[in-house]
């Protein structure tokens, strides 16, 4: 069974750094993207950063500069390290592949998300 399993999110001062992570596990063949989009409350999901296999990345621009993804193909795994962190940037990050090639077929998948928060 397919699973994405995050970690690395909780709470930090404004100016502060974190690092996400999330593995992807199961009979997993190939993952064309991993990235990560976050939902604040009352606010519509939006993509943070995403990144392909063979290393194109595209990021928000509220995040350029001070947010760097990265990812270990051999390992699933894709990383997001955050740093001067501002109180906007709280919000649930949640994992995400897309078009990913597993025992079951070729689809995207969503973690559960992982909370950071970000105090002033």
């Amino acid at each position: 069974q397919v699973h994405l399993e995050e970690s690395g999110g909780g709470l930090v001062q404004a100016g502060g750094s974190l690092r996400l992570s999330c593995a992807a596990s199961g009979t997993i063949f190939s993952i064309a993207v991993m990235g990560w989009y976050r939902q604040a409350p009352g606010k519509q999901r939006e993509l943070v950063a995403r990144m392909t296999r063979d290393g194109r990345v595209t990021y928000a621009d509220s995040v350029m500069g001070r947010f760097t993804i990265s990812r270990d193909n051999a390992r699933n795994t894709v990383y997001l390290q955050m740093t001067s962190l501002k109180p906007g940037d709280t919000a649930v990050y949640l994992c995400y592949t897309e078009r990913m090639a597993t025992s079951e077929g070729v689809s995207d998948y969503w973690g559960q998300g992982t909370q950071v928060t970000v105090s002033s």
